[in-house]
């Protein structure tokens, strides 16, 4: 996660939207529960309002996301914190970052009252912005709406490539006018470009160059945007004009003029503001503005627009939208009515932020993507974080979404016959800081497990996504900050030293204790396919790579009386002490955690507590090196209870759970409601810093359901499911699973769980016949041929406490042994 959210919690937690928008919610699933029949309204049951995700108008995997722009930590844009002030409603955005600059942001567009006339509107980030109207901001998936304290109403909604955003403005309030931004984003990068006004069509074109929110900044990307303003002839423009501002005293503007050509400010500092004023005549009430935007060219925009929304009304894009949203969210079906009102809202919620994101970009590709006949998708960010995909995002895509899963993993392999490397951090088109390692790997393992015997189909050659999972572990980047992995060294030693001298590859020599750590789950990845392709040397090369993280394990290190943490190691065999404590909430961030120079840490965003839980494949050798079940289960315990853990923080997304690898399951469903009822919620406080891209919608969306995936295999793990009944439907396979819940107790969910309460797993059954084991069953035997599983509840822990079975597995003790 990113840390820099976690000061935004304390405005979000006394900042709220409308409050119809809650009262809708709960209206709908309460009539939900009570109907008998007919199709349901899965939108109806979305709040996009929690946490720091994006209330803004997408529809799935949408390249648009329309929303405000404020001020103040505002990633994804739009923030809810009532001090904050709007700059204007843009089209392009990310949902749920950390980027302290925020992301995107372009070509923002702002309402104005301009009584006495073009000159004096004010058209300067510092002169515009304006506060809110307080409890008015509404949202729904496919809509977005805000209404400024001057009472001016702003609604957007959208297509995949552009949308429709409709102005509302108060009763005599005489002629509207409307600046419009060609230099500002969120992150200040404008490094050039140009603006026309057409007013003849009614048409504001623009094109430029902006700068990565999370990458080197002498990267640029282009975008392009078609603005056309006059409702297919049904409105009128008045005056307009071009400006320029800054903040020393430049405030011109030039009435009549429609052209801006402005280079990159060579002596640096904030770009200089600048954009169109236009005005409409008859003082219309409300207006109605088309937008298209590209990656291309402008005329791609404006296409872009007239395809995907032609004369369609404002009503109808919602419309279309929201059949979209449905037809993603209906995949997973529970049973309203015995589902509790806040599990119901916080699983819909968290199944909708998990479509808003990557971006659909297929046909907007630039750069070394350009003209690719490969699907393409941009904000993929870093999957050491965002998502978390290779633990949590693809892990659930693969039960529902095979399709869209193997359109992103076609995109990843383009980005290795491009580059030579699979793309690693990428957004904003461009390629960004790695903070693992190489965590595609990861991602497309996954993929191969679940779908291949359909790879073809779904149009992945299986050997060649295999040769880019070679190439990252083989291949050492020249510079690998934002490629690939710092693999010469990594192969040398069989871990990534610290102050090691490297004379063939440039990146920030930092972190070498989490970066051993992924490059060695990474090799589980590659393990993993070369035994499903039957390469056994590579299986056991790669077998015994991915045990290197052992080699980052210091036995010596004590901390709270627990003996044996991770540590970065120098070249020569010894270790570099670090306190474990470090970087963890405990710290109070008084020690460099992230991509700083001087981030002696060892781990990224972590401590050396977080870290050293993790070995999502090689667990029950992780309790051999604590000391045993019950030493492993203490310190477990301890990590808890100490304040070590941070539920946002991606290296922790299986630790709740390690439980069931010492034969506790139990205590894994008590800590899991733990983690839920303390961490999550339906308010815009309601998760656990910044969403990193669905990261932490679909772990919630896994908690909820009563199940955890282990990446890059098909073995999921069992828990308590907070729902009575679910169905996962997968349309590509043509199954349906129903997920039955035997003694489900509705008092059993929350935290803590009630004596006598029913919440522990006394048995599973799978089509009639009861699993090996409680706490694992394999997707092969469950939801890749569809049918029902029922999951025994009882209230007698003592009984339920074991596994009755064998245990999760792990490569130690002979886990993995063979691909399904």
């Amino acid at each position: 996660m990113a840390l820099l959210v976690l000061a935004a919690l304390v405005a979000l937690a006394t900042a709220q939207p409308s409050p119809d928008v809650q009262n809708r919610i709960s209206a709908a699933i309460a009539a939900a529960g009570k109907a008998t029949g007919g199709p349901v309204n899965y939108t109806a049951f979305v709040n996009p309002f929690i946490g720091t995700g994006l209330p803004g108008a997408s529809v799935p995997f949408g390249m648009v996301k329309f929303t405000t722009d404020m001020t103040g930590y505002a990633p994804a844009g739009y923030i809810v914190d009532p001090t904050q002030t709007v700059r204007g409603l843009s089209p392009l955005h990310d949902s749920g970052t950390g980027s302290s600059l925020g992301t995107y942001g372009n070509f923002e567009i702002m309402p104005l009252l301009c009584p006495d006339g073009f000159d004096t509107c004010t058209t300067r980030l510092q002169d515009r912005e304006r506060y809110r109207l307080n409890n008015t901001d509404d949202a729904y998936p496919g809509y977005f709406a805000l209404t400024l304290n001057n009472s001016i109403k702003m609604e957007a909604t959208s297509t995949r490539r552009a949308g429709l955003e409709r102005f509302t403005f108060p009763e005599d309030s005489g002629t509207p006018y409307f600046v419009l931004d060609l230099a500002n984003d969120l992150p200040a990068s404008f490094a050039g470009g140009t603006m026309d006004i057409d007013p003849e069509l009614g048409r504001i074109t623009i094109g430029g160059y902006w700068g990565s929110s999370f990458g080197p900044g002498r990267y640029n990307y282009q975008a392009f945007a078609c603005y056309d303003l006059l409702n297919n002839g049904t409105q009128a423009l008045g005056e307009y004009g071009v400006w320029t501002g800054d903040s020393y005293g430049l405030d011109a503007k030039g009435l009549g003029l429609t052209h801006l050509n402005l280079t990159l400010n060579l002596i640096g500092g904030t770009p200089y503001q600048s954009g169109a004023l236009f005005s409409y005549t008859n003082s219309p009430s409300e207006i109605l503005i088309r937008v298209g935007v590209s990656f291309k060219s402008v005329d791609q925009a404006c296409a872009n627009a007239e395809s995907e929304v032609g004369s369609a009304s404002f009503e109808e894009i919602v419309s279309a939208s929201q059949a979209l949203w449905n037809e993603k969210l209906a995949r997973v079906e529970i049973d309203v009515g015995g589902t509790p009102e806040n599990v119901t809202e916080m699983l819909y919620s968290s199944l909708y932020r998990s479509f808003l994101t990557p971006n659909n970009a297929t046909d907007e590709t630039q750069g070394v993507f350009a003209d690719t006949t490969s699907f393409y998708f941009d904000s993929l960010y870093c999957r050491w974080a965002i998502f978390q995909d290779y633990r949590t995002f693809y892990p659930l895509m693969s039960l529902h979404s095979p399709v869209e899963f193997a359109q992103i993993v076609d995109n990843y392999i383009d980005g290795y016959r491009k580059m030579g490397w699979m793309p690693e951090c990428r957004a904003n088109n461009l390629p960004g800081w790695t903070q693992g390692g190489s965590s595609g790997d990861n991602i497309v393992a996954h993929f191969a497990m679940t779908y291949h015997d359909e790879a073809q189909a779904l149009g992945i050659d299986l050997q060649e996504l295999y040769a880019a999972m070679v190439a990252d572990a083989q291949v050492n980047p020249p510079e690998w900050n934002t490629l690939g992995r710092q693999v010469n060294v990594y192969k040398d030693y069989g871990y990534v030293p610290f102050a090691v001298l490297d004379t063939a590859s440039t990146g920030r020599q930092t972190r070498e204790g989490s970066r051993t750590l992924e490059y060695a789950f990474e090799d589980f990845g590659l393990r993993q396919v070369a035994q499903l392709l039957n390469n056994t040397e590579d299986e056991a090369y790669y077998t015994n790579r991915s045990l290197w993280y052992r080699n980052v394990w210091d036995p010596t290190v004590v901390s709270d009386g627990f003996k044996g943490f991770m540590q970065k190691r120098y070249p020569n065999g010894t270790f570099s002490y670090q306190n474990p404590i470090n970087c963890s909430p405990q710290d109070n961030v008084t020690t460099e955690c992230s991509l700083q120079a001087d981030n002696v840490n060892g781990f990224y965003e972590s401590s050396s507590w977080e870290y050293s839980w993790f070995a999502p494949h090689d667990t029950a050798h992780l309790i051999t090196l604590m000391g045993g079940n019950k030493t492993f289960i203490n310190r477990l315990n301890h990590f808890f209870d100490a304040g070590y853990y941070l539920a946002g923080n991606e290296p922790s997304f299986q630790t709740p759970i390690g439980y069931h690898y010492a034969n506790r399951p139990t205590l894994s469903v008590d800590r899991v409601r733990q983690v839920v009822f303390e961490n999550f919620g339906i308010t815009p406080a309601g998760l656990p810093g910044n969403d990193d891209q669905a990261a932490m919608a679909t772990l919630l969306s896994f908690h909820l359901l009563g199940l955890y995936p282990v990446p890059s295999s098909t073995e999921l793990l069992i828990l308590s499911p907070f729902i009575p009944k679910y169905t996962i439907h997968n349309a590509y396979l043509n199954v349906s699973t129903t997920v039955t819940v035997k003694n489900y107790d509705a008092k059993s969910v929350q935290y803590p769980i009630p004596s006598g309460a029913s919440a522990y797993v006394k048995s599973v059954t799978v089509n009639g016949q009861e699993t090996e084991s409680r706490c694992h069953f394999d997707f092969y035997d469950t939801f890749r041929v569809g049918g029902e599983i029922v999951i025994e509840l009882t209230a007698d822990k003592q009984e339920a406490d074991s596994c009755a079975g064998s245990l999760p597995q792990s490569i130690s003790t002979g886990g993995f042994a063979s691909a399904r």
